[in-house]
């Protein structure tokens, strides 16, 4: 299997000037902005979005995940934040087409993203946090080995209620291991 693609999905770049369209498109939608971001809703102008998309890029490595069917660019995927002498960095990951959430495309992209940080960067460990009301989220993390490691409690507010940020991380021999 080649390392970009998966069964479901195919992670390569994305062209910012035709596709940083979708991005706002899809900070327009209220769960994938509440599930991604814990500032106060803004949608991002097309530049200021073509602007962070070029220093994720700059600093580490941002893909598009696009279905291996019709190629259509379903959301993105980011390591970055990268700690050399710790061979640790930080993963994010957003569906933004919401006809493609809750199919398992995530998880593809999760396992490409992990494969290509253990194997070809030599990491020996990747991290994420997700908010605590991101129930689906979590679920997708442990099934791809991540493991809670911490929460920074009543970090964000939402619906009236205060909700803690979790840390998650995998090590490259448990990600091994669930893959044996």
């Amino acid at each position: 299997m080649e390392t970009f693609e998966g069964r479901l999905v195919r992670l390569d770049a994305i062209d910012l000037e035709t596709e940083a369209a979708d991005f706002i498109k899809w900070f327009e939608d209220g769960e994938f902005f509440r599930l991604l971001d814990d500032r106060l809703a803004k949608i991002p102008t097309l530049e200021s979005n073509r602007e962070l998309l070029e220093k994720i890029n700059q600093t580490g490595f941002l893909f598009g995940i696009r279905t291996r069917k019709e190629q259509r660019l379903i959301g993105f995927i980011a390591l970055g934040e990268f700690n050399h002498p710790a061979h640790e960095a930080w993963v994010g990951i957003g569906i933004g087409d919401v006809a493609h959430r809750g199919k398992g495309y995530g998880t593809d992209a999760m396992d490409l993203i992990l494969r290509f940080a253990f194997l070809e960067l030599n990491l020996n460990r990747v991290s994420l946090d997700v908010f605590e009301y991101n129930t689906r989220g979590v679920r997708a993390y442990e099934k791809a080995g991540f493991k809670l490691e911490g929460r920074e409690r009543e970090s964000i507010f939402r619906d009236g209620k205060w909700w803690d940020t979790l840390f998650m991380g995998v090590l490259k021999k448990e990600w091994e291991q669930a893959r044996s």
